[in-house]
């Protein structure tokens, strides 16, 4: 089984290509996530590192999170290793560039946006399905707004619609659409932009301008996996949902 991040050193230590995945779509359950957590810490202590193109292995950025993990025995712990993965990066002060090939939905968008640009193919689809499951996405409900707008938020995040990436640029989800595939433009980015910074320099400067944002997600998202755990999993509806997707069925709601 290959690695489940794997990293390659660029122009001496000033990028990295960080690719993950451990199965197909490169689902983030709580083993993914924890081997992307120990590289963010792994960058954060890299003295000389610019910035981290980060991309999903093989056709795909990531399906989301894994829908078995949704379920009650498991779902305290996903959120919380979820939590501690999007903390890590908002406490790494790298600046990352989201490389996205192919789908990039649910728990993958989630990630993707906790990025500071998002480069895609042409042929990349974005979407926060999570309502399909009768369930929410915590994190996306902070951070999409503050991308995009609430209006445009709420659109993706309660319709669970999915979008191309032509529109997906348009509502500045996504900050470039290149044909073929993204890797070496996004390269080419960071270059010309990174090269000639202080990595020490670029740190403070991340960690200035996102100060209120890392703030608002430390006080914000534990109160929405609360309502998630409390509310959210008493209701009939999210069990029908998680299940019904398990067992390959349309949903049965009570709205209950």
């Amino acid at each position: 089984m290959p690695d489940l991040v794997h990293v390659t050193v660029i122009d001496d230590g000033a990028f990295w290509r960080v690719t993950f995945g451990g199965s197909t779509g490169n689902v983030l359950d709580r083993h993914l996530m924890a081997a992307l957590a120990r590289t963010i810490a792994d960058a954060r202590g890299a003295r000389d590192l610019k910035a981290v193109l980060l991309e999903g292995r093989g056709g795909h950025f990531s399906y989301g999170a894994s829908v078995q993990e949704h379920m009650p025995e498991h779902v305290r712990d996903m959120l919380t290793t979820f939590r501690h993965l999007i903390l890590d990066i908002l406490d790494c002060h790298v600046p990352i560039v989201a490389v996205v090939n192919g789908q990039c939905l649910g728990g993958g968008l989630e990630l993707a946006v906790t990025s500071h640009r998002i480069v895609a193919s042409a042929g990349a689809t974005f979407g926060q399905p999570e309502i399909a499951l009768g369930v929410f996405a915590p994190i996306a409900s902070i951070l999409l707004p503050e991308r995009i707008g609430r209006a445009r938020a709420e659109d993706l995040c309660l319709t669970g619609r999915a979008i191309g990436a032509a529109e997906a640029q348009q509502m500045g989800l996504i900050d470039d659409v290149v044909d073929g595939d993204p890797f070496e433009p996004s390269l080419a980015w960071v270059r010309a932009h990174f090269a000639g910074r202080s990595a020490s320099s670029l740190r403070l400067a991340v960690a200035a301008i996102r100060v209120e944002l890392s703030a608002r997600v430390r006080t914000e998202l534990p109160r929405l996996e609360a309502m998630y755990l409390r509310d959210l999993m008493s209701t009939q509806d999210a069990m029908e949902g998680v299940t019904a997707f398990l067992e390959k069925r349309p949903p049965a709601w009570k709205n209950a």
